[in-house]
């Protein structure tokens, strides 16, 4: 299927590992510009070198809120035109509330939710004369809660809750917003937190088993493809929505 993707500029936070650079590479296959904006250059540029350098890389520290503004104007001057974002970039953390702390709390919500709402607000001149999209990445702890990790759960409810009032707040402007929620995904830093247990291979092991589809994780690839198929037209009455992309792991039973 053509998504009509071609020589589309679409930016990708945090697009240079795991599901980001799954998107990165799915965006490229389908002829469009992928930007990644990431705080490691080496990383940002090693990703591009895969497509062809296809595309740009915009060095930024997203938890400053000065720096996503310099991200978005960056891209302005190189493309003169946005016609997607994706707002990826986060990491679950372990802020929990037994442990937790006032600063730590804070600052894994500028980790986690606060440049979703700053990339898309500096964004949105763009994606209004563009009629593009937004898709915002998401987790299923805010809907399963995981224990420990009160300040991510907290940001992924509010990205669920952004992508609900953007959709409707942009309706005026054509523009669609979506979110595509993530279980049981292994990226690198899925992979470094089964690690930590003391049988990882077991660990892991119980959690596929309770993944009904396959009993398997969910790839890279296949959360891209979800995203990329919401950018197009070819979703183009589509918004609002929040989309398990999982296995069935949120909504069935995993006793089955």
């Amino acid at each position: 299927m053509n998504l009509h993707l071609d020589n589309k500029i679409i930016i990708v936070t945090g697009g240079a590992k795991g599901i980001g650079e799954g998107i990165v590479r799915a965006l490229a296959e389908e002829n469009a510009i992928p930007v990644i904006v990431g705080r490691n250059e080496r990383d940002n540029l090693k990703v591009l070198e895969t497509i062809d350098n296809k595309g740009l890389q915009v060095v930024a520290e997203l938890t400053r809120p000065q720096e996503c503004e310099k991200a978005i104007k960056a891209i302005v001057e190189k493309y003169n035109r946005i016609d997607g974002l994706v707002n990826n970039a986060g990491v679950n953390d372990g802020v929990g509330l037994e442990h937790g702390n006032y600063e730590d709390f804070i600052a894994s919500i500028h980790k986690n939710l606060v440049h979703y709402y700053l990339m898309a607000h500096h964004a949105l001149p763009y994606l209004i004369k563009s009629k593009g999209s937004i898709v915002n990445i998401g987790s299923k702890t805010a809907e399963t809660g995981q224990g420990n990790t009160s300040a991510y759960a907290a940001s992924n409810g509010g990205r669920n809750a952004l992508t609900r009032e953007w959709a409707v707040e942009l309706l005026q402007y054509n523009i669609r917003v979506n979110a595509v929620i993530v279980a049981e995904c292994f990226t690198p830093l899925y992979e470094k937190w089964i690690t930590t247990f003391e049988n990882p291979e077991e660990k892991l092991k119980s959690i596929t088993e309770k993944i009904p589809l396959e009993k398997r994780m969910t790839t890279s690839e296949e959360i891209a493809n979800m995203v990329v198929f919401l950018l197009s037209e070819r979703s183009s009455h589509t918004t609002g929505q929040i989309i398990h992309v999982d296995g069935g792991y949120v909504h069935l039973d995993r006793a089955i």
